[in-house]
């Protein structure tokens, strides 16, 4: 399929838009109250930090909502305003985190099902108003939904449009698109809609296993077994592995993911040559500005005294959760919530510990003097982060 010129035809239509309504101001006051927050301003301008009783609180100087999460979240308030009394659905999560979907929900705002990973648009009719979220849909979803004659209001963030461009380019050129992401994700499920052939690896592990087939040195068996459901139909590694392309997912841990790049330029050149390298192997950058501050900013905050750390965030945030990734790889004692009310009465917190399940530590938090790092991920509002500062002083207080 042509993915060029079909996102050309669709940009083109009457039914489609991306630019938002022009109804900014009208929606600026509910954005504000629900999202805002007083003490983090203060927060901001006083050095990031907070002394309260035994309790000091040090957040990172990068942290929360990205400009993408913003301009989606504002498009779907303006969607509701200019469409008053449509039907309107959004094809998964606007973002991932619970508080802004559920005020979305509040303003009758749908959310297709789904069931067994498939997404169900059976009750999606004629003239209804299908949101995008930020992290995109597939090219599959933008035709049904342009087929069925929807009005569709695109909030794709444009760091996820340009990887969606390299891959096309991978495409044009006849190179594999290598995605570094997670297979399953809605990121990388769009991204794969728009290559042509295409494998995805999930960390650099996996990186190297394609690395170690193409030098020669792996099974195919083994490989297929390995990698079936996350490439794409038909893919061939003796065939597909000969010209790649590196792409990724744009939340993925920004160091890994050039480190993946360097590692297929390495693989490809001490396979073809240097003379050969660019017919073999091509690299664009595609690591998104606002997840690349946010895990600079927690590496600064990590090299300070820290006694533990509490990294808030949907718990389907990629983003969120290589920001737990880093700081329990400096060995801090740390806690990933994806809502203010997993802290509770009784020095209590409900947390999941990165790669587990839910589970409740008690107590949560030591005695004495306390130093608490704070960050979250590009989906959390600040009013979320100024609710989990509030439930710690209370609990400092106790």
């Amino acid at each position: 399929m042509d993915t060029r010129a079909f996102k050309r035809s669709l940009h083109h239509s009457e039914r489609y838009n991306r630019r938002g309504f022009g109804l900014g101001n009208e929606v600026a006051g509910s954005l504000e109250q629900a999202y805002q927050s007083d003490l983090i301003a203060k927060l901001r301008e006083s050095g990031y930090s907070l002394e309260s009783g035994r309790l000091t609180v040090r957040l990172a100087e990068a942290f929360g909502f990205c400009w993408g999460v913003e301009r989606a979240v504002a498009m779907a308030y303006e969607t509701r305003r200019h469409y008053p009394t449509e039907r309107i659905w959004i094809t998964n999560e606007i973002i991932h985190n619970p508080s802004v979907n559920d005020h979305l929900r509040d303003m009758n705002v749908l959310f297709i099902s789904v069931e067994d990973g498939m997404k169900d648009f059976s009750e999606v009719a004629s003239g209804d108003v299908v949101i995008l979220p930020a992290f995109g849909a597939t090219v599959q979803e933008m035709q049904l939904l342009n087929e069925r004659g929807c009005h569709i209001v695109d909030t794709t963030c444009p760091w996820v449009s340009k990887v969606w461009n390299t891959v096309e380019k991978h495409k044009k050129h006849s190179f594999t698109s290598i995605i570094h992401g997670k297979v399953k994700h809605e990121e990388t499920l769009a991204t794969s809609s728009f290559a042509g052939t295409y494998l995805v690896v999930l960390d650099l592990a996996e990186a190297q296993m394609v690395s170690e087939y193409i030098l020669g040195n792996g099974d195919r068996q083994s490989f297929m077994d390995r990698f079936s459901k996350a490439c794409s139909p038909g893919f061939d590694p003796d065939r597909d592995l000969i010209r790649v392309g590196v792409a990724n997912q744009t939340t993925m841990l920004k160091s890994e993911t050039e480190e993946i790049g360097r590692l297929f330029e390495r693989t490809m050149l001490q396979r073809f040559g240097p003379i050969e390298l660019n017919e073999h192997f091509l690299a664009f950058n595609t690591i998104c500005d606002a997840t690349q501050e946010r895990q600079d900013a927690i590496f600064a905050l990590v090299d300070e005294p820290l006694d533990l750390m509490v990294v808030i965030g949907g718990y389907n945030s990629s983003n969120t959760t290589h920001l737990q990734e880093i700081a329990v790889s400096r060995g801090i004692r740390s806690f990933h919530i994806d809502t203010p009310e997993r802290i509770g009465p009784g020095n209590r917190i409900e947390h999941m510990p990165l790669g587990g399940v839910l589970e409740i530590e008690q107590p949560f938090l030591p005695e004495g003097p306390i130093r608490v790092g704070i960050t979250s991920g590009a989906s959390t509002p600040d009013r979320v982060v100024e609710d989990v500062i509030e439930r710690l002083i209370e609990l400092c207080e106790a």
